[in-house]
């Protein structure tokens, strides 16, 4: 056996560095037994169950949703906080260490309360998602469009019945955009048709 050509020696040489792993043309490893020749270039980033979805589930996808719901919340609030402070102290002929203090308490009382806000709509739209994905055992555009409605309706149900319906409304609508926006490629198609097909 040539010592130059064995997958151990440190003149090892895989023939083409195009071939297997980029930078292993000399390869020399006692733990691995196998040639690194044979090892696609390409391999697959995640490594899934067979029968299972390649993409995350509604579970998965909520803490996310709700982090970042809460900090687009606290930033849009924070923002508006900061506007209404700066006007609020100016009109007041506030200077200093006091003016200060009051733009702060403007900031982050608007950020807080938008933060929650809007948290809480995502926790409760991610609720009903996960539920109506399990008990339909599906995951598609009819559970978006019915988590958002069922999630309008609760968060403004306190408010009355005209309240409930409207916010179930505006959940509805921005639900059937996200799914137009989301299959637009569907309607795309469709201007493309051909009936010779």
């Amino acid at each position: 056996m040539n010592e130059n050509n064995d997958v151990y020696s440190q003149n090892y040489d895989t023939g083409s560095s195009s071939i297997g792993l980029p930078g292993l043309k000399n390869f020399s490893s006692p733990y691995l037994n196998y040639d690194p020749v044979y090892i696609p270039a390409t391999q697959p980033e995640y490594i899934f169950l067979d029968g299972n979805s390649k993409q995350r589930g509604r579970f998965e996808l909520a803490f996310g949703q709700i982090g970042a719901s809460c900090m687009i919340g606290a930033a849009i609030g924070g923002a508006n906080g900061f506007y209404s402070g700066l006007r609020a102290t100016t009109l007041a002929g506030q200077t200093g260490n006091l003016r200060r203090t009051q733009l702060l308490n403007h900031v982050m009382k608007k950020g807080s309360t938008n933060s929650n806000m809007l948290g809480s709509i995502a926790v409760i739209y991610s609720a009903f998602g996960v539920i109506l994905s399990y008990a339909r055992g599906a995951d598609d555009d009819l559970n978006t469009i019915a988590a958002a409605t069922a999630t309008g309706c609760l968060y403004k149900s306190t408010s009355g019945l005209r309240s409930c319906g409207l916010g179930g409304a505006v959940g509805l609508g921005i639900s059937c955009l996200y799914a137009l926006w989301n299959n637009r490629d569907r309607f795309t198609d469709v201007g493309h048709y051909n009936p010779a097909r």
